[in-house]
């Protein structure tokens, strides 16, 4: 098995094993609370078409904080966002590491409800009242 590179994420099954007595860590920065306990392996993840190929989509809180979105299967990204949603496999670190950035730090795991998109509102048409022929000024009574 080859080393992984510095920053490389290796997959489970290529952990090297932990090496004997180390002293312990620093204590890592408190993370943000999330919704649900953080899922192992990969997720499904949905995404929209923008300019320069693929984003992930963020949602909303209902109370209005934004939030990632991903699913531990296919069919159930598809039982919420509906069958025809392009997603691909993210690990949760890889979700997490696009989504901070932005000031995301909500990751919610296989949500049973989104809510439906607002209905389109019609544009208002402009109607013209007639207008009657302007009257010459005529001499005021006095």
């Amino acid at each position: 098995m080859a080393d992984a590179l510095s920053g490389d994420d290796a997959e489970p099954f290529e952990q090297p094993p932990a090496p004997a007595a180390q002293p312990p860590a620093p204590a890592a920065q408190p993370r943000p609370p999330f919704a649900q306990p953080p899922a192992a392996g990969r997720l499904c993840v949905p995404v929209r078409p923008s300019a320069g190929g693929w984003a992930t989509r963020l949602f909303r809180t209902p109370v209005g904080g934004r939030t990632a979105v991903a699913f531990t299967d296919p069919a159930r990204l598809r039982a919420v966002l509906g069958a025809d949603q392009p997603w691909i496999l993210l690990s949760e670190p890889a979700l997490r590491a696009l989504a901070e950035p932005l000031g995301v730090h909500e990751l919610r795991i296989d949500p049973a409800f989104t809510a439906p998109a607002p209905a389109a509102v019609p544009t208002p048409t402009a109607t013209r009242t007639p207008v009657a022929a302007p009257r010459p000024l005529t001499a005021l009574a006095g």
